[in-house]
C-alpha cells in the first residue's frame, strides 16, 4: 500500500482507509498529501479485492483547507512530491476528487474541522458521515478568496440552491445538525464514531456486489444532469450487463440458498 508522510493507508477487510495525517495543522491540504490521495484513490481503482473507500482525517479534524506554503514546496515537501505535480499538473484535482471519481463508493468520516478546501473534498465522496462536534464552511469570500475546488457548481446540485448561496456567499461555519438539515451529510454520530460509523456503512456496501455496487453508482452520476428519458436510456446500458454475470447468478443462488453470497466480480 501507498501513502506519504501526511497521508496513511490501511485495509479494515475489504474497505481501504485513507486518513489526511497532518493534526499539527488541522490536516491542512499539503503536497504530500495530494500526492498520498492521488495515489489512494488510483490504488483503490485497479485492487479489486477493495470495495469501498473511507476518507477521513487524524487528532480529531477532517480538513482544515489548503495550506498554500506546504503545495509551494516551501521546505515541507521532497523533490519528489514536486516532480509529481510537474509531471501531472492536474495532480491536485485528481486529489482533491474535483477531476477525479473513483468507481468504488466513497465515505468520508469527519470529525472536527471540514471547512474550505474541506468542504470541497467532502463534496466529491458519495456517503458522509459527521460527529456532533464537526464544523463545515467554505471560508473563501471572507478572505477574499473564490472556492474554486468545484463548489460553485456541484453545492446547488447536492443541496437546496438557496443553502448552497447562503453558505457560498456568507463564509459562515455550520455545525453538524446543520449541515444534515440542508443534507450536505446524512450521519451526524457522537464524537470520536464517525469513523466507526462509516466502516459499518462500508461493511454493508462490501457484502453486496461489488459489479452491481460500480455500475449503481456510476449511473447515478452520469445519468444526473439526464433528461429523464435520456437517464432512463443510459440506465440501461450500465444496468443490463450486470445480469449476465457470475456474480448475479451466485446472488439468486445464496438468496434460494438462505445462504451469504460469496461474489467475485464475474
Amino acid at each position: 500500500m501507498g501513502g506519504t508522510e501526511h497521508l496513511t493507508v490501511q485495509r479494515e477487510g475489504a474497505t481501504l482507509v485513507l486518513t489526511l495525517n497532518r493534526p499539527q495543522a488541522r490536516n491542512a491540504l499539503s503536497l504530500p498529501m495530494l500526492v498520498g490521495l492521488h495515489d489512494g484513490w488510483l490504488e483503490a481503482d485497479a485492487d479489486d479485492s477493495v470495495r469501498s473507500i473511507v476518507l477521513t482525517g487524524a487528532g480529531g479534524s477532517f480538513c482544515s483547507g489548503m495550506d498554500l506554503k506546504a503545495l509551494a514546496g516551501n521546505g515541507m515537501a521532497g523533490e519528489e512530491y514536486r516532480d509529481r505535480l510537474k509531471a501531472d499538473p492536474d495532480l491536485h484535482w485528481k486529489a482533491m476528487l474535483r477531476h477525479h471519481r473513483p468507481r468504488k463508493p466513497v465515505i468520508a468520516a469527519v470529525e472536527g474541522y471540514c471547512v474550505a478546501g474541506g468542504t470541497e473534498v467532502l463534496q466529491g465522496t458519495d456517503i458522509r458521515v459527521a460527529a456532533e462536534s464537526a464544523t463545515f464552511g467554505l471560508f473563501e469570500v471572507k478572505r477574499g478568496l473564490f472556492p474554486i475546488g468545484g463548489s460553485t457548481v456541484r453545492l446547488q446540485r447536492q443541496i437546496p440552491r438557496t443553502h448552497a448561496l447562503e453558505m457560498l456567499l456568507t463564509g459562515r461555519p455550520y455545525s453538524a445538525r446543520e449541515a444534515a438539515a440542508i443534507g450536505l451529510v446524512g450521519h451526524v454520530v457522537p464524537d470520536g464514531t464517525a469513523l466507526s460509523r462509516a466502516l459499518e456503512i462500508a461493511e454493508q456496501i462490501n457484502s453486496c456486489g461489488p459489479l452491481a455496487v460500480e455500475a449503481v453508482k456510476a449511473s447515478v452520476y452520469e445519468t444526473a444532469e439526464m433528461t429523464e428519458t435520456d437517464g432512463l436510456a443510459a440506465e440501461l446500458t450500465c444496468g443490463w450487463p450486470v445480469f449476465d454475470t457470475a456474480d448475479a447468478r451466485e446472488g439468486a443462488r445464496a438468496f434460494a440458498e438462505k445462504r451469504p453470497p460469496v461474489y467475485k466480480r464475474a
